[in-house]
C-alpha cells in the first residue's frame, strides 16, 4: 500500500481508535503528520535523498524507533512509541491483527500556538524565551554522547565530506536557485576555512566539543512552553546528528537570522558562551551558520524537484532556496546583507 493511500486514510477521523473530531494534515519533505487533538501521528515518506533512505517499510520502522529513542533526550514526555499500520482487506488499520504495511510514530500533541514560527508571527518571541532554550541545550550537550564513534564527525575530513556533498547536490540548481558567482563564493569560503583552520577542528575534538546533538535545531522544532520542548531531532543519519556543538547552535542562530531576528540570534550565541564557557564557539559560528543555511537551501531545491507538487509550490520552494543561499552568502562574506539580490 503506497504512501498516498495511507495518508488519505489517516486524514479521516474514523481511522483512529480514539475519538477524533477532525484531522489537521501537515507535510514535510520526508513525512506526513496528522494532528488529531490529543495525539499526533507521523508517517515517513518512502523517499531517498542519498543522505536519507526511507524506501522500505523495514527502514521506516527502524527510523521510527530511532526517532522515539533519540527524542526522549530533549522531549521525554512527548514521544509515546511506534505503532504498526496493518491491512484489513484493502483497508489500512492502525495496530490491527494483520501484517504491518507501514509504521507511525505516536506523540502527544502539544499546543500548536506555542510552536516557534507561530510564537514569532504573534510577536511573542523574545530574549527570555531564547535564553530558556539555550539553558536547556548547555546541559544537554554536556550529557550527550562523545568519544569514539562520535568524534570523527567533527573532523575536518568529515565536515569537508558534508560540505562537498552539499555543493555536488546543488550544482544542477546553479542559475535557478543561486548564481554561479554566489555558488563559487560560498564554496571558496568554505574550503578556505577548512584548509586554514585545521588546528581549530583538531582542538575541538580534543576538548570533547563533538557530541551527539540534535541536528535540526530551528524554530519549527521548538515549543515555547514552560519548560521549552525541543523535538524532531535527526534520526536518519548519524553523520548529520553528531557534530561540533557549535554546528548545532549555529542552526538556531541561522534560523533566527533568516527570520530577521538578528538581535535574538546574538542573544542565543552570547547566552551559550556565558553559560557554557565555550568562547571558541564564536570562531565557528559564521562557518557553521553558512553550512546550515546552505543545507536548508539544498533541501528546498530537492523538494522543488518533486513532481507531485504543483508548479506554484515548486516555485515557492525554489524561492525559499534562493533566500537561504543569499543568507549563506552573507555568512561567507559574498553578500553584504542577508537580503541582497541574487548576484
Amino acid at each position: 500500500m503506497n504512501h498516498a493511500a495511507l495518508a488519505e486514510a489517516m486524514k479521516r477521523p474514523e481511522f483512529y481508535p480514539h475519538p477524533v473530531e477532525s484531522v489537521e494534515y501537515i507535510q514535510t519533505h520526508i513525512s506526513s503528520v496528522f494532528l488529531t487533538g490529543d495525539l499526533a501521528y507521523k508517517l515517513k515518506k518512502p523517499v531517498d535523498f542519498g543522505f536519507l533512505d526511507f524506501t522500505t517499510p523495514e527502514r521506516r520502522r527502524e527510523m521510527c524507533h530511532s526517532e522515539v529513542t533519540l527524542n526522549s533526550r530533549l522531549a521525554p514526555t512527548v514521544y509515546y512509541g511506534v505503532k504498526p499500520i496493518t491491512r484489513e482487506g484493502s483497508r489500512p488499520v492502525l495496530e490491527g491483527p494483520g501484517r504491518a504495511v507501514d509504521w507511525v510514530v505516536v506523540m502527544r500533541q502539544l499546543d500548536q500556538e506555542l510552536l516557534g514560527p507561530r510564537v514569532l508571527a504573534a510577536g511573542h518571541l523574545d530574549g527570555e524565551k531564547i535564553r530558556r532554550v539555550v539553558d536547556l541545550l548547555v546541559p544537554f550537550y554536556r550529557r550527550a554522547r562523545t568519544g569514539p564513534g562520535v568524534d570523527e564527525y567533527g573532523s575536518r575530513e568529515t565536515v569537508r565530506f558534508n560540505t562537498d556533498e552539499n555543493f555536488e547536490q546543488t550544482e544542477a540548481f546553479v542559475g535557478r536557485a543561486l548564481s554561479r558567482e554566489r555558488f563559487d563564493g560560498i564554496r571558496g569560503f568554505t574550503n578556505e576555512f577548512l584548509e586554514e583552520r585545521s588546528d581549530l577542528f583538531q582542538r575541538r575534538i580534543r576538548e570533547e566539543r563533538i557530541r551527539e546533538c540534535h541536528g535540526d535545531l530551528h524554530l519549527g522544532n521548538i515549543f515555547f512552553q514552560e519548560p521549552p520542548v525541543i523535538f524532531d531531532c535527526i534520526e536518519f543519519n548519524e553523520r548529520f546528528r553528531c557534530s561540533d556543538v557549535a554546528a548545532d547552535l549555529a542552526f538556531l542562530v541561522m534560523d533566527l537570522d533568516f527570520q530577521g531576528q538578528e538581535e535574538l540570534a546574538r542573544e542565543a550565541a552570547d547566552r551559550y558562551v556565558a553559560e557554557s564557557g565555550d568562547e571558541e564557539v564564536l570562531e565557528l559560528l559564521d562557518f557553521y551558520a553558512c553550512y546550515r543555511a546552505y543545507v536548508r537551501g539544498k533541501i528546498a531545491c530537492l523538494t522543488s524537484a518533486d513532481e507531485g507538487l504543483s508548479p506554484e509550490a515548486r516555485e515557492e520552494q525554489l524561492e525559499q532556496a534562493r533566500r537561504y543561499f543569499r543568507l549563506a552568502g552573507h555568512y561567507a562574506g559574498t553578500d553584504p546583507e542577508p537580503g541582497s539580490p541574487e548576484g
